[in-house]
């Protein structure tokens, strides 16, 4: 099955999908900076039992999560390997760890936020530099599609590795990050071809 290029918006009427667009954006927001400048074991796993509630509160269904997770578990892995290496396991889970749940969250925020709400408040916010030449419309498009980027990117990766492993070729880089890459773009070019169809992207 392909994704959309416009993302996975699944409708409902939980908390975080009444939730106003500028909130979740800033709790995302928030919640990266104290990732970054507070780091430590009992934040990440702080940070990571937050996300798994955003994401059970969202609807997000548990098969989904864990294709997401496989699908950027290789990388994980080596970076987990390679952070264990040089300042120890603990740092590693605290960096690792922080990913993951930030993942997570910017998957709850796609969940629960459509297309249309994002674009909208994002124009709203941006109308004052319409007079300096700004195009509100067309940052809040982009904005949005880098967004909806993250998790369509993670399942991408986790199709792509089923794939190999199915032909038992998981333990080639090349079988598993060659289609990877060629898929990541080829969405990128369907999306560009479906904004130029509607006259985006044009000037």
């Amino acid at each position: 099955m392909t994704a959309s290029p416009l993302g996975d918006y699944q409708p409902g009427t939980s908390v975080l999908h009444r939730l106003p667009v500028g909130a979740k954006l800033l709790g995302l927001l928030v919640l990266s900076v104290v990732a970054v400048a507070f780091r430590g074991v009992p934040t990440t796993a702080g940070l990571l039992g937050l996300a798994v509630a955003c994401c059970a509160i969202a609807g997000v269904r548990l098969g989904r999560v864990l294709r997401a997770l496989r699908g950027v578990a290789v990388a994980m892995t080596l970076l987990a390997a390679y952070q264990t290496w040089q300042r120890g396991a603990e740092h590693a889970f605290v960096v690792v760890g922080a990913l993951v749940a930030l993942l997570l969250l910017a998957t709850a925020f796609t969940t629960t936020t459509s297309v249309e709400r994002m674009v909208d408040a994002i124009t709203r916010w941006l109308g004052p530099l319409r007079r300096l030449g700004v195009n509100p419309e067309l940052v809040a498009l982009a904005f949005s599609l880098m967004i909806r980027g993250i998790p369509l990117t993670l399942a991408i990766a986790g199709e792509t590795r089923d794939a190999a492993r199915a032909r038992g070729l998981e333990r080639n880089p090349r079988a598993y990050l060659t289609p990877l890459v060629i898929r990541v773009v080829a969405h990128a070019r369907a999306t560009g071809d479906a904004l130029h169809a509607r006259g985006l992207g044009d000037d």
